[in-house]
């Protein structure tokens, strides 16, 4: 393994690049005011493999890190650590990667075995008062606050024995845990189950597909789970001769597949619409018969993200309306400009929510320029079917923007979008909190990190007094 020469690729360069010490700062540098009310902890998750990959390097393959800013009375405090999983321990302690940086065909031939497996690298959710960092193919790895340590896999008591997605929903009315887990091998290659509020699991159940497919994200309303199965199987064979084992199948068909919350045994429906992809969704919710979906439709399917991202294949906010009554989806685009990572006021997931928040992205440079990733954040307005955009700054770049809402708030948008931001032009990175009703303006302070955090994936808003 050793002899394999180093990866390059763009997700090695710039602000995409890993940071390999990990730190603890105190009293950091704020421009502006934090507002009083915002007394918690932002943790963000991300991929940052902690020695130079060999062979190939995608952007989903790197050791799990999370980047953490505490903020209490007007105070910031940053931490980050790496996410203890078994790949990450047993390369730490032979001091080189051990296996390749890729998504590959796994490589039977490594006497360290064919995968590094979970890296807990993709998202954070926060359920029965613990932190759980996510990976779509593994089990969860429970995570300490305030210190970020890593507590271990987290299988439910036992209850979890295969994949957990990286997108669970978390029902802010009964606080259950909705989650499901795909297997591109084995069938019935897809399952879904519950967990209730203490954090037992209440069931899990199979639903059959001819194939296995990827599927990152579903959305739920209050009394169902949606869960798009889109045309872009796992080719066994093509993996097997070294190629892509994805192949998006322009003349294939979406399938929606909508089961009944908390009914195990209830048959799934199933619902068609038009080939395309979505890596997230906004939120759903049933209205009049029909289940509303909102998210980000791409045309096609693509893991290389070194080509596709961008251009004739930037996500787009579009709505989908599966009618229950005659079984018919309408789709509609809500904007012609690209976005992604959207995110909504998480009291109102499951329910109408008026406003979306997304990370604006320009196909001109975004992922088609090195170094570079969203220019902003776009608000949407679902109602009045209008946006405003908050646009970062001449060379400055981020990702995901987290709302978080005011205590006690009597609106829905009363509250603050936070993110971190890259300035390329300083070389500075910072944590940025920005007035949801105020969007347009300067954000209302600019946290300045004492290093660089590279661009990641999702982050999660953790109130004191949560865990």
């Amino acid at each position: 393994m050793n002899d394999l020469p180093l990866a390059s690729s763009r997700f090695l360069e710039g602000n995409f690049g890993p940071v390999l010490d990990e730190r603890d700062d105190l009293d950091l540098t704020v421009v502006g005011e934090i507002p009083s009310a915002l007394d918690g902890v932002f943790v963000r998750n991300g991929p940052n493999p902690q020695f130079a990959p060999r062979a190939t390097y995608h952007w989903f393959a790197g050791d799990g890190m999370l980047h953490s800013v505490e903020l209490r009375e007007r105070r910031a405090r940053y931490r980050n650590r790496f996410v203890h999983t078994e790949g990450f321990v047993r390369e730490r302690d032979a001091g080189v990667a051990l296996w390749r940086g890729d998504l590959g065909m796994p490589d039977f031939e490594n006497p360290n075995g064919p995968t590094r497996g979970n890296t807990a690298n993709t998202a954070l959710v926060l359920h029965h008062r613990k932190l759980l960092a996510l990976w779509e193919a593994g089990a969860p790895h429970e995570i300490a606050l305030p210190s970020l340590e890593t507590v271990g896999p987290c299988s439910f008591g036992g209850a979890l024995d295969g994949p957990f997605t990286a997108h669970p929903k978390v029902d802010p009315r009964t606080g259950e845990l909705l989650f499901f887990g795909y297997d591109l091998l084995s069938a019935p290659h897809l399952r879904y189950g519950e967990a209730r509020r203490d954090g037992t699991v209440a069931f899990v159940r199979d639903v059959a597909l001819e194939k296995g497919t990827m599927i990152h994200d579903f959305a739920i309303t209050e009394r169902f789970a949606v869960i798009a199965v889109f045309p872009f199987p796992f080719e066994l064979e093509r993996a097997m001769q070294g190629e892509s084992p994805f192949v998006f199948d322009p003349d294939g068909v979406t399938r929606w597949a909508v089961i009944e919350r908390g009914q195990p045994d209830r048959p799934v429906r199933w619902f068609e619409s038009a080939p395309c992809y979505v890596y997230h969704f906004a939120n759903a919710h049933e209205r009049d018969g029909r289940i509303v979906v909102e998210g980000c439709r791409m045309p096609r399917a693509s893991i290389d993200f070194d080509s596709e991202i961008g251009g004739d294949n930037a996500g787009t906010l579009h709505r989908w309306t599966l009618d229950l009554a005659d079984g018919s989806v309408r789709e509609e685009r809500l904007d012609e400009r690209a976005s992604e990572f959207p995110r909504i006021n998480e009291a109102l997931l499951g329910q109408r929510a008026r406003y979306v928040y997304a990370a604006l992205i320009d196909p001109s440079h975004a992922l088609a320029q090195r170094s570079q990733f969203a220019v902003g954040w776009r608000r949407y307005d679902l109602e009045r079917g209008e946006s405003l955009e908050h646009r970062h700054g001449d060379g400055v770049f981020g990702g995901e923007g987290v709302f978080v809402p005011r205590p006690d708030a009597a609106r829905e948008d009363d509250g603050w979008l936070v993110g971190y931001v890259h300035d390329t032009l300083a070389d500075r990175s910072e944590l940025r909190i920005v007035d949801a009703m105020d969007f347009t303006a300067p954000p209302v302070a600019r946290v300045l990190l004492p290093r660089r955090v590279p661009y990641g994936f999702h982050g999660v808003w953790i109130p004191s007094g949560s865990t």
